[in-house]
């Protein structure tokens, strides 16, 4: 699978005005219900490890992360201030547009895991972002991206709006290949009650050893 296979197309979005404006009102809100939440955060709870420096990319008002163990560090990139302050789980908080800048404002091997929770759809290069992913990680470390069928769909990108669950988790591997640097890629349905609370899926990869 090469780069060729995503064409610029694939990354238009109905609102192309800056993302700045777009997210300057705080939506101190989850963006999936409360079953689905649950179930991110029981994900995070089983494969985690205590101690860790994590990266919460595209972070927002909550991190679903359990509320034990305690994390040596969870830091919040995102773009809303507020959001971020009001994350009681962020000990440091970034605002970053990846869309504009898709190299993330940290060194090389800095954190032991990144989280990305039902953003995905929203990045407009997100094979550099998830190459910048890969070089911010330590060897080893997971990188977990959820998703759900919530989203702003004026923001999301034409190839995310066009496309199912199923293929969405084919797109986010196709994603990750074409990034390079990712191992043991993987697919869960973590969907607490299909029909009756909000689907959720994650795709999991975790950084290779070389680089």
């Amino acid at each position: 699978m090469m780069r060729s296979e995503l064409k610029p197309e694939y990354f238009i979005r109905e609102d192309a005005g800056e993302d700045e404006v777009f997210y300057a009102t705080p939506r101190l809100v989850k963006h999936i219900d409360e079953p689905a939440c649950v179930a991110l955060t029981d994900y995070y709870a089983r494969n985690l490890p205590a101690d860790c420096a994590i990266l919460d990319l595209m972070s927002s008002y909550a991190s679903h992360l359990p509320v034990e163990p305690q994390y040596y560090q969870v830091v919040g990139l995102g773009l809303n201030k507020v959001e971020l302050e009001e994350n009681p789980q962020l000990t440091e908080c970034v605002i970053h547009n990846l869309n504009i800048n898709p190299s993330i404002p940290f060194p090389d091997r800095s954190f032991d895991a990144c989280l990305l929770a039902v953003s995905v759809q929203y990045l407009t290069q997100p094979v550099q972002v998830l190459s910048d992913v890969a070089r911010v990680l330590k060897p080893g470390a997971l990188l977990a991206i959820s998703f759900s069928n919530r989203m702003f769909p004026s923001k999301a990108v034409a190839i995310w709006r066009r496309l199912g669950d199923a293929d969405h988790s084919r797109l986010l591997e196709l994603y990750l290949q074409t990034a390079g640097g990712w191992t043991e890629i993987e697919f869960e349905d973590l969907s607490p009650a299909p029909g009756q609370s909000d689907p959720l899926y994650v795709v999991s990869a975790l950084r290779d050893g070389v680089g």
